[in-house]
């Protein structure tokens, strides 16, 4: 037997309605906000990650899927959505169009890590990706947007955290100030985080070793170090969110875990599903593009995790919708009412109205067996009676009442009835 891999997971038809519950509503809430949908390759030229991510981050270093196609050339599945999105952009000229544009995704990614509750090696994310406008309504908006989607799913344990990281120029100062703090306590510190000392010390901050932690609890904070630009722009931001009613914390910790951010940071955490977890995290990332090797455009953006947002949902016990299920199932007494009941089915899903009909050649018992299980809110039962008088016997499954319908009129029955107590 073959067995799947590690880090992958089936999900069954008993299980994909909820995610169709959530990938329908990020598309309804995306849409409202008048973003439209991106579909980017799978996979990618590993060098579009490596100068996107950021060669600093453990994905880059630790997590990607990365081999040699038939031709030589290193190719990565795609661990994020942000660098295919900015490589698409890019190669079609967008930035040349009509700005901003607005971008959202619905797609898989791989990252070959340890997997746990809620993470996996094939994963799945909504993201959005704004890109053109560098003003902080830019930032709220998006903010907003993540907040009405979480909101539209029915969480309600859910926390914005928001914080600014600075610009270039800000962060070089604040550098300085991390490597003089985290010097003296270096030996103390995880081998990650001594080789992020010289490259990148403000990743130092989104270490998860217990030890690292308990030293970068001390070190400076970075909206001390902010230039008058930025510290306007941060708060802006707040401005627009408190304006809009939308609650959150600041949080100096947050520095997010890849190398391309900018300004503005924020995540949705919760701690419905156990230990405090984040379901939703972006900001603003204007240098991307730049360091991409291509003109700068600002950018701000999120991504979600569907997995750990089911795991969410489920703990908190957010009423989902129920399994998808036929309206009407066909029943056939023999061989030739079976016959029309096909032909009636055909007519029904023509019509809208999903259906079953017998496909396996059961016994009338095994039948209305089969039709209960299925959950059918109508069984139209065909007999030799049914097929001289041109209509069928429809039994209310919840009412247990029935009634005789003309074959030509039962779509128009069930339209008017499936909705009634």
């Amino acid at each position: 037997m073959i067995h799947i891999p590690k880090g992958t997971k089936d999900v069954l038809p008993s299980r994909s309605h909820l995610w169709q519950f959530i990938e329908r509503t990020a598309r309804e809430t995306a849409e409202l906000f008048a973003f439209k949908e991106i579909r980017t390759p799978v996979f990618e030229h590993t060098e579009l990650f490596q100068r996107g991510v950021g060669d600093t981050t453990d994905i880059v270093t630790k997590e990607m899927y990365t081999f040699l196609d038939k031709g030589g050339r290193s190719v990565t599945l795609r661990p994020e959505g942000t660098a295919g999105v900015a490589r698409s952009f890019i190669e079609n000229g967008m930035a040349g169009g009509v700005l901003p544009a607005k971008l959202y995704y619905l797609i898989s990614a791989f990252r070959y890590e340890r997997p746990q509750a809620g993470r996996l090696r094939e994963f799945h994310q909504f993201g959005v990706e704004l890109y053109g406008a560098a003003g902080p309504q830019a930032d709220a908006e998006t903010i907003l947007l993540a907040d009405l989607f979480l909101r539209r799913l029915g969480l309600k344990q859910i926390k914005l955290e928001l914080n600014s990281i600075g610009c270039r120029q800000c962060r070089t100062a604040y550098n300085e100030a991390l490597r003089d703090y985290f010097r003296p306590h270096l030996e103390e510190m995880c081998a990650d985080c001594r080789a992020r000392f010289e490259k990148n010390p403000m990743r130092m901050l989104d270490c998860k070793e217990e030890g690292c932690r308990r030293i970068t609890a001390g070190a400076p904070r970075i909206l001390d170090y902010l230039c008058a630009d930025c510290r306007a722009h941060f708060e802006e931001v707040r401005s627009l969110l408190d304006a809009a009613g939308v609650a959150y914390e600041v949080n100096p910790s947050i520095v997010r875990g890849l190398d391309y951010y900018s300004r503005t940071v924020f995540e949705f955490t919760t701690s419905a599903a156990g230990a405090q977890g984040t379901v939703c995290g972006g900001g603003r990332y204007d240098s991307l593009l730049e360091q991409m090797g291509e003109r700068a455009v600002p950018a701000v953006g999120f991504a979600a995790g569907l997995e750990r947002l089911l795991m969410v949902l489920e703990a908190e016990g957010v009423p989902m919708p129920e399994e998808n299920r036929a309206d009407c199932y066909l029943l056939g007494m023999d061989e030739v009412s079976r016959r029309q009941c096909f032909l009636l089915a055909a007519s029904l899903r023509r019509a809208g109205i999903p259906c079953e009909v017998d496909l396996m050649d059961r016994s009338v018992k095994s039948q209305f067996k089969y039709a209960d299980k299925t959950g059918a809110r109508f069984v139209a039962v065909v007999g030799e009676s049914e097929l001289s008088a041109g209509a069928a016997e429809v039994k209310d499954m919840r009412t247990s009442s029935s009634e005789r319908v003309a074959f030509e009129q039962l779509a128009q029955y069930i339209f008017a009835h499936k909705n009634k107590n």
